[in-house]
């Protein structure tokens, strides 16, 4: 196996672990996030674009995901009335 093919699997592989941790914790799909986009990068460096396509849109959605779950343990630990109030 090469370097670029073990780059592959490591990334694909850290996707599954973190995927199938994400309800866990937010810095799991933080980490799902980051895992995704190495997987992108792989699938460009490797030519197969539409697969790097793929996972930088998936990187996007799980960059998403997380900054919604951090404002929502946020407003559930220490976040104020007028965040609630407001809609912040």
């Amino acid at each position: 196996m090469d370097v670029l093919t073990l780059f592959g699997v490591f990334s694909v592989t850290a996707m599954l672990v973190f995927y199938a941790l994400d309800e866990r914790s937010p810095w799991f799909v933080l980490a799902f996030a980051a895992a995704c986009g190495l997987a992108s990068l792989y699938g460009f460096l490797q030519g197969a674009w539409p697969f790097g396509v793929i996972e930088a849109i998936w990187a996007g959605v799980a960059a998403v995901a997380k900054a919604d779950a951090y404002r929502e343990s946020s407003l559930v630990f220490g976040g104020s009335r007028a965040d609630v109030r407001f809609g912040s």
